[in-house]
């Protein structure tokens, strides 16, 4: 056993004990052991450059629940990797050729995609590297990227089969068009933001009949491309309208009224345009009721010929000119601005996005998304928390639409398909020669490359060696758990569960847990469109692996969001800090030699008694998913009762006692630290190695076994009558501070108590000096001229007249009651105030409210502070 320095240091610790655990393979995962296998699969990071904290957090979780598997005996794999993510790496890279004068173009896609794998291996490195610097216990051994080999070929497979099986198909839909990037993107890469626009009202001449019809709209130069108008069929304002046909202004093109349940009767004018090519919802209109699609914009938004005079304008300037020639026609009929909406855009270029008719390849959901709501109503894969996560899930689920998987990008896996010039499509595992239908050797491959998701999607199978079928794939999938956020439930985590089912047959977790969302001191999520991220680095630097750590999961609620605090990772650095210190007098106190214990004293039963409670406590809300519990209940353990409470009572062990303080000690401080190395890997595992222990045994922390609770070592008898000590010794410091005696200055105490507590105070008065900082403890009645105070089971007796000057204390305590009451009066009146209560914002008035709350305490506790005086 050696000394622990006077002042932990992560820095050298970090990195030294992370070393030591790869080079010992503990973080290996054991394929084949005997036992019930835990496995986890990263969510796996962009490659598009550096972590933020919610990494942090969300890894972190992953990474207690691994620790926790492993030390539980249980063979334990957390697969580690990471994304391509082409839209978002491809952005990035062109910004760096751009910065060289450059664009993909000029280096052609051959250069392109040479350039794109030495990104990858930059901030693929980086962020790994990133992921050691926070303890991360993955089996690196098995690190996979979304475009190895292996995961290309089953990219390809599931493509190829989905296909055969009739579930991919190549068609014309609305897909989500960013002009600037010139590619479909996903749902997730869409922000709606709340946008400053106008509200225009069209009248539509009726053919063959009198008057008009009036309809809504905040694009207005999307009017050109109208096949139709909707109304709801039981709005009685338009029921003898459905089956008449509207003029289309500008155009003169024969617009179809229809009725459909889709259409919102409150919304704009209860009437509205059916744009098929333009907008998703009219689409589907127009599908059921057999309008026609007439797509105004080339790729870029710029008007083609099918806008007729407006052709060559791009969809800003057509919007202005539409308008004015609608007001030149008097087809206006009123307009509403500003007019604020939310409008899709490109989340990596922020353009404006374009619901566009493309021809694309789509997966049909319908048929696949069945089982994978099964799978969640029946509790088969649960959500953490349930409510209201499944909720969207299934939502979402059951309205799904079919999935445009195809994307006009450079990077990615490229569509498997060939055309030949009939127009035969090709779709095969192996490159082919000829065209499958015709055999004609004519044939083109498809530029576009595949959405990212639908390699992602694999990921929880094709990890693990899958199509082949792995000794690997048999043995750890399902995995148990998935953590990760609640933006991507659609958009990842229902893909995983929909193709694990159908290409494996089983799902691919049984727990979907949603972290935190980490906002800034303004409470907005953090981003790097925002600015207001911050990486892990910066703050380890400060304050260490093992603060970032415990902050995260102090502070970690699932269902709740989570403000980034500063002061809180303070306080976690802090807590690393004291638990350093406490270890240096225990291993100091302890030396090298086993102490036996024969028959405990009170503050060794109570300390190994709150010790079973607390194992019981974080093991119970680890396994409930509760970190922010199991990080409460470890502080208030070893801050409060191990190290504030039972160590200063252990320095006042003597004799046979001495004895079972330094072996209790030594119990309590081990079981910490298994208890806390999940959460705190590095300082728990450097405190660890200097204790004490058998020859031979256990190298580290990180394979001991975890804590096992232990009912029979609960003392209900013990934590009542130290809670009665400690009821004495808080009350004294709480009439010190509120008196203002100085914590250094001894008072003698006279205690008035009946029975067994009288009892515990003659046996315990040491504890209750040293505790409380008196001169002298003895049972007694109240001197004269002393002040009274109560503890619980026992009155407490001290010479504050001898301490204070009696009557200048009134007089100040007098003055701050008048102080508190005369606040306290201000708050009421405003609340006695109808107009303030009913016209005020709830939060001013809720604000009043704990204004008189809290005056009204305080005058309080300070008339009972003039109670306590002698007389």
């Amino acid at each position: 056993m050696t000394e622990l320095a006077k002042a932990y240091d992560p820095k050298g610790v970090e990195e030294r004990w992370y070393s030591f655990w790869e080079d010992r393979g503990f973080f290996r995962a054991p394929t084949g052991a005997e036992g019930d296998p835990f496995c986890i699969v990263i969510p796996p990071p962009n490659i598009t450059g550096a972590l933020h904290l919610g990494h942090a957090l969300n890894n972190g979780i992953q990474d207690v629940l691994v620790r926790r598997a492993r030390m539980q005996g249980r063979p334990t794999l957390w697969q580690p990797g990471t994304d391509h993510a082409a839209i978002a790496t491809q952005n990035v890279i062109e910004r760096r050729l751009a910065q060289e004068g450059l664009t993909r173009f000029d280096l052609g896609r051959e250069e392109f995609e040479r350039r794109f794998w030495l990104w990858k291996e930059e901030y693929e490195t980086r962020i790994l590297g990133q992921f050691k610097m926070m303890g991360f216990s993955c089996d690196w051994s098995r690190t996979r990227f979304t475009m190895d080999e292996g995961l290309s070929a089953a990219v390809r497979t599931v493509f190829v089969r989905l296909y055969e099986e009739g579930y991919i198909y190549r068609g014309n839909r609305i897909i989500n068009w960013c002009p600037r990037c010139q590619s479909a993107i996903s749902d997730i890469e869409v922000n709606h933001i709340e946008t400053e626009g106008e509200l225009v009202t069209i009248r539509y001449p009726l053919k063959d009949v009198e008057g008009h019809i009036s309809v809504a709209t905040t694009r207005v130069e999307t009017m050109l491309g109208d096949t139709g108008v909707a109304v709801n069929p039981s709005d009685d304002r338009y029921k003898a309208l459905i089956g008449k046909v509207a003029i289309l202004p500008l155009v003169g093109r024969e617009l179809p009224i229809v009725g459909d349940d889709a259409v919102d009767p409150e919304f704009g004018t209860g009437a509205v345009k059916v744009t098929p090519a333009h907008d998703p919802n009219d689409f589907e209109i127009a599908q059921r009721h057999g309008l026609p699609p007439v797509n105004i914009f080339d790729q870029t938004a710029t008007v083609n010929e099918d806008g007729g005079r407006f052709a060559g304008l791009g969809r800003y300037e057509a919007r202005k000119a539409v308008l004015e020639a609608l007001k030149a026609d008097g087809a206006v009929e009123h307009e509403e601005r500003p007019y604020l909406h939310a409008v899709g855009h490109c989340d990596r270029c922020d353009t404006e996005i374009e619901p566009w008719l493309s021809e694309q390849w789509f997966v049909a959901m319908k048929d696949l998304a069945a089982p994978a709501i099964q799978a969640v109503r029946s509790g088969e894969v649960q959500f953490v928390p349930k409510d209201p996560f499944e909720r969207m899930y299934l939502d979402w689920m059951d309205n799904i639409r079919d999935w445009c998987i195809s994307r006009q990008l450079w990077l990615g896996h490229r569509i498997p398909a060939w055309y030949c010039g009939d127009g035969h499509i090709t779709v095969a595992m192996t490159d082919p020669e000829a065209c499958e239908k015709c055999g004609s050797s004519q044939i083109t491959r498809d530029e576009d490359t595949l959405d990212t998701w639908f390699s992602s999607g694999l990921w929880p199978f094709s990890t693990l060696g899958w199509p082949e079928d792995t000794p690997e794939l048999r043995y750890w999938y399902p995995t148990n758990v998935l953590s990760t956020d609640r933006a991507i439930i659609y958009l990842w985590v229902a893909r995983m569960i929909f193709l694990g089912l159908h290409f494996v047959g089983r799902k691919p977790f049984d727990v979907v847990l949603i972290h935190p969302t980490i906002r800034d001191a303004q409470g907005r999520p953090m981003s790097k469109s925002r600015g207001n991220t911050i990486e892990p680095d910066a703050v380890v630097e400060r304050h260490g692996t093992d603060a970032l750590r415990f902050s995260l999961m102090w502070g970690c609620v699932l269902g709740q969001d989570m403000g980034y605090a500063e002061d809180r990772i303070e306080g976690a650095r802090r807590f690393v800090n004291k638990l350093w210190n406490a270890s240096r007098f225990v291993l100091n106190t302890v030396g090298d030699e086993a102490s036996s214990r024969g028959e405990l004293a009170l503050p060794e039963r109570w300390i190994l008694s709150r010790l079973a409670q607390t194992v019981i406590a974080v093991d119970g809300a680890l396994e409930r998913y509760e970190f922010s519990e199991a990080a409460h209940s470890l502080y208030e353990f070893a801050w409060s009762e191990y190290c504030d409470w039972y160590l200063e009572m252990a320095k006042l062990a003597s004799g046979e006692r001495a004895a079972a303080v330094r072996s209790v000690l030594l119990e309590a401080l081990e079981t910490t630290l298994r208890l806390a190395h999940p959460i705190m890997p590095f300082v728990t595992e450097e405190i660890w190695q200097r204790l004490p222990r058998a020859e031979g045994g256990t190298e580290s922390i990180m394979v001991a076994p975890w804590p096992s609770a232990d009912r029979a070592r609960i003392d209900a008898d013990a934590e009542d009558q130290m809670s009665f000590l400690q009821e004495i010794v808080v009350e004294v410091r709480r009439f010190r501070h509120e008196h203002g005696i100085p914590p250094r200055k001894e008072i003698a105490a006279v205690v008035n108590a009946k029975g067994s507590f009288a009892d515990l105070v003659s046996a315990h008065h040491n504890e209750l000096q040293v505790l409380a900082g008196l001169e002298s403890v003895t049972l007694g009645a109240q001197p004269e001229g002393w002040s009274r105070t109560v503890a619980g089971q026992a009155e407490i007796y001290l010479p504050l007249g001898e301490l204070v000057d009696v009557g200048a204390e009134r007089q100040r305590l007098s003055k701050e009651i008048a102080d508190e009451d005369a606040l306290a009066a201000r708050a009421r009146a405003k609340l006695d105030n109808p107009k303030f209560t009913s016209g005020a914002p709830a939060d001013v008035v809720e604000k009043a409210q704990r204004q008189f709350d809290e005056h009204s305490e305080r005058a309080a506790s300070l008339r009972a502070q003039v109670e306590e005086l002698p007389s």
